[in-house]
């Protein structure tokens, strides 16, 4: 989440390397009866049929992290970090400023990834008809441009401020009170919800998922991999924006703007969250997801602006498209798929 500080080091470093309308989503999200109990479970039976075929078939275990024991997406101490941040969401020359610029990427990746899945055209509303839900939303800085495009799109935060702060943006715009809600929620809790609506609407709700700059702050990246197989739709999107884990990202985001510099406060940034495009990709595909495309991306702190890189080293914005229900099913079958049998052209430092 604060990108726009330690990317203000990227250009130079990494050249010298080289409400009516959104209805049916108040609905789907504000079921009663929440049990995350039935969603560990289902989870854990996955998980233990899987160690089964991996033992019988003598293959390699699909990726479980270590991470994944807390079975909750939320740290926390990040909790606390945004909280006190809440109100600073929409200063484009605060501490957000980077993320204000990253839509002019984002955006266009997600559009053009949605319009390319579903080949349908609503001429000044290209995501008519599609829900959305924004994982991570804070005080609504993609939600709003996605909820302009026509879609419908829930913002989720664990941080009650900071949809406070959406909801009181968003109102501003009538066009947008149609398409855009919000919610103080978690992740796993709005999964929870989804599996116990499947009986009576189907698996998933949701035609795509986004998380920008999430992942680095979550608690437990399986839990948040099998959540989105969860309320997604068979052939829904995942994206996913998020820092690289490299010797380069660590310079940056951790040795120079934290200890260093003292721009981006101490301890703001995890190296251990960090996650490579690689491991990334292997989690997704042990949860049900195919990866389309790996893009690399960079921050100039002289124009303010971001744009694409064949380099992954630092930042990273990835598309998936969940292909199985069953995350393991797959796997039934004899077969496994992993990152480096078939992808990719992006450069990892």
């Amino acid at each position: 989440m604060y990108a726009n500080k330690f990317a203000r080091f990227t250009l130079g470093l990494s050249s010298r390397r080289t409400a009516t309308g959104c209805g049916g989503l108040q609905r789907a999200a504000g079921r009663s009866g929440f049990s995350w109990t039935a969603v560990c479970k289902r989870r854990t039976l996955w998980l233990q049929r899987s160690a089964c075929l991996n033992t019988q078939q003598n293959t390699v275990p699909c990726h479980v992290s270590a991470r994944s024991a807390s079975q909750t997406t939320v740290d926390p101490e990040e909790v606390r970090r945004f909280q006190s941040l809440a109100s600073k969401w929409w200063d484009q020359q605060g501490e957000f400023a980077a993320l204000h610029a990253m839509n002019d990427l984002r955006v266009p990746f997600i559009r053009d990834n949605l319009l390319n899945v579903h080949r349908v055209r609503h001429p000044g509303k290209p995501l008519r008809g599609l829900r959305i839900l924004d994982v991570g939303c804070g005080g609504g800085l993609l939600t709003e441009p996605l909820g302009r495009l026509g879609a419908n799109v829930l913002g989720i935060d664990p941080v009650g401020d900071s949809i406070g702060t959406a909801q009181l943006h968003s109102s501003i715009d009538p066009d947008l009170c149609e398409r855009v809600c919000y919610r103080a929620s978690t992740l796993e809790e709005l999964a929870a919800e989804e599996d116990e609506a499947e009986e009576e609407q189907g698996a998933g709700q949701f035609d795509a998922v986004v998380a920008s700059e999430v992942v680095e702050h979550l608690a437990d990246l399986e839990t948040f991999a099998f959540c989105c197989n969860q309320v997604l739709k068979l052939g829904g999107s995942l994206f996913i924006t998020t820092i690289n884990k490299t010797n380069l990202s660590y310079a940056l985001g951790i040795v120079v703007a934290e200890q260093l510099l003292r721009i981006v406060p101490s301890g703001t940034h995890n190296w251990d969250k960090f996650i490579s495009p690689v491991e990334l990709e292997r989690l997704l595909e042990s949860n049900g997801f195919s990866v389309q495309s790996v893009q690399g991306m960079l921050y100039n702190p002289v124009s303010g602006a971001w744009s694409w890189t064949d380099s992954t080293a630092i930042n990273y914005a990835l598309h998936a498209v969940k292909v199985r229900d069953d995350p393991h099913t797959e796997q039934a079958g004899g077969s496994s798929t992993h990152p480096e049998d078939h992808h990719t052209a992006a450069t990892h430092v």
